[in-house]
């Protein structure tokens, strides 16, 4: 049996490739066996880590999902060992025909039929992109009645709350908490110094262990050890392997 991570989220920018690399390598470090597909058609982020082993693999054709590709996804995952973890970081472009296809097709039934589980995972952020985000939250929770959310929280554009309510407080978590598997709070750091660090690495596509092992600052090495360390704690109360 495998495990099959899809990231989805239909708003653009808010850490979405972020959490399948986080997710990646969490998994890694943990030693178990772990596979990465990168659809995004746009920006192709999970791919761009060079010590991560990511398939890219584009499913779409113009606006729709095309089926032969689709086809091909699906195949990957049988091929993979047994017991490997596959992460499907999927890009905000393709949310919608993506969800549309995997419901018509059945697919989420089918992989669980097959003994494979599959645990989707999506993004909560504050500030601007908080309706959009819960928007596409409501999607996946509606769509896939049977499939386990994990909602990731990501502070990083400001406080995850609505005149006062926090996200636990939403709407969209009291009708839905009982789809909702697990809740990881992205750890929340100072942006001039932690958040200054973290958005490079981001950038350079880098691995937490690559970076603090590398010739940078030792302060900022330290900073980057004292995040990585938080996020797999974070990661570790919600059980995923």
């Amino acid at each position: 049996m495998s495990t099959i991570h899809f990231v989805l989220q239909g708003k653009g920018g808010v850490g979405k490739s972020l959490v399948a690399s986080l997710l990646y390598q969490y998994l890694q470090k943990k030693d178990v066996p772990v596979f990465g597909i990168d659809t995004d058609p746009v920006n192709s982020t999970l791919k761009g880590y060079k010590e991560l082993n990511v398939e890219q693999l584009d499913i779409m054709n113009g606006d729709d999902i095309d089926p032969r590709r689709f086809d091909r996804l699906i195949d990957s995952i049988f091929q993979k060992p047994e017991d490997t973890h596959i992460i499907i970081d999927n890009g905000a472009s393709s949310f919608v025909p993506l969800c549309s296809y995997l419901k018509e097709s059945d697919a989420l039934n089918f992989l669980q039929e097959e003994n494979h589980r599959t645990l989707l995972h999506t993004i909560m952020t504050g500030g601007q992109a908080i309706v959009d985000t819960s928007t596409g939250l409501k999607s996946l929770a509606e769509s896939f009645p049977n499939a386990p959310i994990i909602v990731w929280k990501n502070s990083y554009f400001g406080e995850i709350a609505i005149n006062g309510k926090v996200f636990e407080e939403f709407t969209i978590y009291q009708l839905h908490q009982d789809k909702f598997r697990s809740i990881i709070q992205i750890p929340i750091r100072k942006q001039t110094t932690f958040g200054k660090d973290l958005e490079e690495l981001f950038a350079r596509r880098e691995t937490f262990e690559a970076a603090i092992n590398s010739s940078l600052p030792v302060m900022t090495r330290q900073r980057l050890k004292t995040f990585w360390r938080d996020v797999q704690e974070a990661i570790d109360l919600a059980q995923l392997v």
